[in-house]
């Protein structure tokens, strides 16, 4: 399927604004690094963001996890590869993404508030909605890499910001 439009090059005064966030919430927060790559991917994955899901795949590389550990973020409930924190980000995850089913529970926030400070719960919260938004904009206008076989070969290092191409 084709592009629809490049949104990237109609509103970059947004598209600015939102690769700041990510910016912030990759060198900012404190956050792991891991963490918000494989939350990243995990909200892709619920969202079936193709475009995303290879960043993040290839993301997730950078910081060093390992194949299993990526493949297994779609069944993370099963696989005993994650520790309770990354698990508590995942529910947290699932949770905020699919925020219509229900809303954020107590029950889920106090999960997550045995893992995660306020403050690092408010920037995960920040990194959920972030990768949500890019990936209704990557699967509203079919985004596409420029001249990629794979994603991680339109990728490119811009110091920790997270970079959807045209």
């Amino acid at each position: 399927m084709a592009q629809r439009l490049k949104y990237t090059e109609l509103a970059p005064e947004g598209i600015a604004a939102m690769r700041a966030v990510e910016h912030h919430l990759n060198t900012g927060t404190g956050l792991e690094p891991e963490i918000l790559a494989l939350v990243r991917l995990r909200a892709s994955l619920m969202n079936g963001c193709e475009y995303c899901i290879g960043m993040h795949q290839h993301e997730a590389k950078k910081h060093n996890e390992t194949e299993g550990r990526i493949a297994d973020v779609a069944r993370w409930r099963e696989s005993d590869a994650y520790t309770q924190r990354e698990r508590a980000a995942f529910a947290w995850t699932e949770v905020v993404t699919n925020i219509q089913d229900g809303h954020a529970s107590d029950e889920a926030y106090a999960t997550a508030r045995e893992h995660f400070s306020e403050v690092d719960l408010t920037n995960l919260t920040m990194a959920i909605g972030s990768i949500n938004l890019w990936n209704r904009m990557a699967i509203a206008f079919r985004a596409e890499h420029k001249a990629a076989a794979k994603p991680e070969d339109a990728i490119e290092d811009d110091g920790g910001k997270v970079s959807v191409e045209e």
